[in-house]
């Protein structure tokens, strides 16, 4: 390293976000950037820890004590360089990555760990600003087809290693633009847009063919794929969102997460007018059911509509504030998490579980909830509900952010027949191929659902495997 003593000069700084009072009125992004010179410093603050758990952490592997220390010294085309080696999207794991990498570094031990996923974006924007990112198609073809089923971040991982091998790769999409849940699911003020466009453009330059507005199974048969393709890789996500079955659960103003989110989303991209949106938070009483990140983005979302108040609940007890004995370093910290939407404006309980939607007519007016205890017996958790404590929250509108359970099974799936495992998600042997041969799966339709980067890695390693195949055949 550059300076192995530069933790020891350097305090942690972070970029911070904008003012609260300034950010809740838009869909910009919240988080600031550091200038140069900070920037350089805080890679400085990477130590010569001799064992690197940043990237034993890190889904994509990626070259974390390599790239800071090139930042450090200022060689920032070679920082990129070593970044991009591993990880096709750091313009997006720089943003919207829960940073495994940082509860793994060894100054988390002091709870200041290198302000990793910030140099990381900072790279990635430095290189597109600087010109070091250009398109590079193939220099050559290898005359092999193939259909990438899914433009989310894992179809897109897995579209762009294909292509960058000399595959002729077609990228289909359901939604009228690509990105999948980097476009729709993720709000704005967590992910520009405009950061999609400029990588799908890249890859649209590079020789990959993007086909939206297509269901595969639907608007494209599963024989069609099979006739006309030598390969198919299925990144379709696990968008089959979990349900709340309980009494009221078919009332009016009730909604999945997910709906919510995506109508903001295309009202921001001027795909749908501001006065069509079906699920507004405008002057309303917001109950959030669920509190992970889907349910943080409820709430950002709602703040910024405008909603009377919103209130976010989570059925599993409130995380500590510090590690506890069962989660030591370098494992990830389950602590509490507190987002800038959470910032923004909202009352958060915990060890609630709903019993019961309560209505007028066929219009919710708020959800009956109880206390709930988790005990351990025979290792296992098991909840029990507080005698005593059932009330209604009032809630005009309600958001479910309870996760998802499987890929969408009606379609593709089906037609296919693919094997499913016990989830439901589609099983495949250890190269990603499936029961039907030439037909590979990645992401959270294999995994279920899960994170951002973990989809980039799967994309990645199905991309080498079809690779290996048809190379083989």
């Amino acid at each position: 390293m550059g300076d192995i003593t530069g933790f020891l000069k350097i305090k942690r700084k972070e970029a911070g976000n904008r003012p609260l009072h300034e950010r809740i009125y838009d869909f910009s992004e919240v988080e600031q950037t550091l200038n140069s010179e900070d920037r350089m410093l805080q890679a400085s603050r990477c130590m010569d820890c001799g064992i690197p758990f940043c990237h034993w952490a890190c889904p994509v592997d990626n070259l974390i004590p390599e790239w800071n220390d090139l930042l450090y010294r200022g060689d920032w085309k070679a920082a990129y360089e070593r970044l991009q080696a591993t990880n096709n999207f750091p313009e997006f794991t720089g943003r919207i990555c829960p940073a495994s990498c940082e509860h793994a570094c060894v100054l988390n031990l002091n709870l200041e760990p290198v302000t990793i996923r910030e140099n990381e974006v900072a790279i990635v924007e430095r290189a597109f600003a600087e010109g070091y990112i250009k398109p590079m198609p193939p220099k050559k073809r290898t005359g092999k087809k193939i259909a990438v089923i899914g433009s989310g971040p894992s179809g897109m991982a897995a579209a762009d290693l294909l292509n960058k091998a000399g595959h002729s790769v077609t990228l289909f999409e359901k939604d009228e633009f690509a990105g999948g849940l980097l476009r729709f699911g993720i709000p704005d003020f967590k992910l520009s847009k405009a950061t999609v466009d400029r990588r799908l453009d890249l890859m649209i330059r590079e020789g990959v063919e993007i086909r939206t507005g297509i269901t595969a199974g639907k608007d494209i048969s599963s024989k069609e794929l099979i006739d006309n393709y030598d390969a198919i890789c299925i990144a379709i996500g696990a968008g089959q969102p979990r349900k709340l079955t309980v009494e009221g659960s078919e009332f009016e103003g009730i909604h999945f997460a997910m709906d919510f989110l995506s109508s903001q989303n295309r009202v921001n991209a001027g795909l749908l007018p501001m006065t069509d949106n079906p699920i507004k938070a405008e002057g309303k009483k917001v109950l959030v059911i669920g509190g992970g990140d889907t349910g943080s983005d409820c709430v950002g979302t709602s703040i910024r509509q405008k909603a009377a108040k919103v209130t976010q609940i989570e059925i599993l007890p409130k995380p500590p504030l510090t590690r506890t004995p069962d989660n030591p370093w370098p494992y990830y910290g389950k602590i509490l998490k507190t987002s800038t939407s959470h910032e923004e404006g909202c009352e958060r309980l915990w060890s609630i579980s709903t019993v019961r939607f309560v209505g007028d007519g066929k219009i919710t007016r708020g959800a009956e909830v109880e206390d709930v205890l988790w005990e351990k017996n025979n290792g296992r958790y098991v909840m029990k509900p507080v005698e005593g404590t059932r009330r209604v929250i009032e809630a005009d509108l309600v958001l479910l952010a309870l996760g998802f359970v499987n890929p969408v099974l009606d379609g593709l799936v089906t037609d296919l027949n693919l094997e499913l495992d016990d989830r439901k998600n589609i099983r495949v042997n250890k190269s990603l191929a499936t029961n039907i041969p030439k037909v590979f799966a990645a992401g959270d339709s294999v995994n279920g659902a899960s994170l951002v980067v973990n989809a980039i890695a799967s994309g990645r390693k199905a991309a080498r495997e079809i690779d290996n195949y048809l190379r083989n055949l």
